[in-house]
């Protein structure tokens, strides 16, 4: 996994974090549910990643 996919993977995560967080205080679901999402989009990118560094190696 090269350094800049863990730098995007981990600022998509920490984007999420923030949404989700921004929903549940505003009580918006949508934005809540919206974070999570990108956080789960941002790990299995990550999950995706450590694969092909398994296979190169």
């Amino acid at each position: 996994m090269g350094l800049d996919d863990k730098i995007e993977n981990a600022a998509e995560k920490l984007g999420g974090k923030g949404k989700e967080a921004a929903g549940e205080a505003k009580g918006d679901p949508n934005l809540k549910a919206e974070g999570q999402a990108d956080q789960s989009k941002a790990d299995l990118k990550q999950a995706g990643e450590k694969v092909k560094d398994a296979f190169k190696e």
